[in-house]
């Protein structure tokens, strides 16, 4: 109990002689616009962002689209594991950089100049930063779902398309991504579904009962694929559906 008592008295004594803008040894230090916030602060915000980057990447760029009608080609061929896991990521991760290279160019050049530069402070680089990301979600984001996420979090209806939150069109934009995905996935299906019903009626009509169909259908899925070019037209079809 004594050390308790000891320990909360420390505590109260580190905290009053603490300056008034400080808290837990955390102070904001005077900069060019103002006060800002000092290095560990930064730090740990700047750990904080890193944590999370690698799931707002996947989630709110065109990499959800692109890598999930990867993973439905895969299926569809038929091939398992090829193209691997780290060819289809590292694929869909260039393409997305493609997509979205004029939002952040427009990024850098309204917000992150002007920072870096001390002409604006971080709430206002914020500001002008998220001016193109919102414009760019709200193209993709279908109107169903924008509604859906501001009845669930009680937000009012905007007037105009510029005053949805950020908070109701994040998870717009995941679901409407996720949607067309899915639409695309299904239309790669189909043709080589046709393949696999045609191979499985002849293995059986020739009495090949005991030989997987998958296995005969295979090479005749992918050598259609190549023939027609299919890594060319997935790619840019996949590509020009964000224009």
């Amino acid at each position: 109990m004594k050390k308790l008592l000891l320990l909360a008295a420390a505590a109260s004594a580190t905290l009053s002689a603490a300056p008034a803008d400080s808290l837990l040894g955390i102070t904001l230090v005077q900069s060019k616009t103002g006060q800002s916030l000092s290095v560990p602060m930064q730090i740990i915000l700047l750990l904080t962002v890193l944590t999370l980057l690698p799931a707002i990447f996947m989630s709110v760029t065109p990499f959800l689209r692109i890598v999930v009608v990867l993973h439905f080609l895969r299926q569809a061929l038929g091939t398992q594991t090829a193209p691997s896991n780290q060819v289809l990521v590292g694929l869909s991760l260039f393409l997305s950089l493609v997509v979205v290279q004029p939002v952040t160019e427009q990024v850098y050049r309204d917000a992150w100049q002007p920072l870096d530069s001390g002409k604006i402070t971080a709430s206002e680089a914020w500001d002008r930063a998220s001016v193109p990301i919102h414009d760019f979600l709200l193209r993709f984001a279908r109107e169903k779902d924008i509604r859906l996420f501001l009845e669930i979090s009680h937000s009012p209806a905007p007037t105009k398309p510029a005053d949805v939150p950020m908070g109701a069109l994040v998870p717009a934009y995941v679901l409407s991504e996720l949607k067309a995905a899915f639409q695309i996935g299904a239309v790669l299906f189909l043709p080589f579904l046709i393949i696999d019903l045609v191979v499985a009626s002849v293995t059986v009509s020739v009495g090949m009962v005991q030989l997987p169909p998958v296995m005969v259908s295979a090479p005749f899925k992918i050598l259609l694929f190549v023939l027609v070019d299919g890594w060319n037209l997935v790619v840019g079809s996949l590509v020009r559906s964000f224009y």
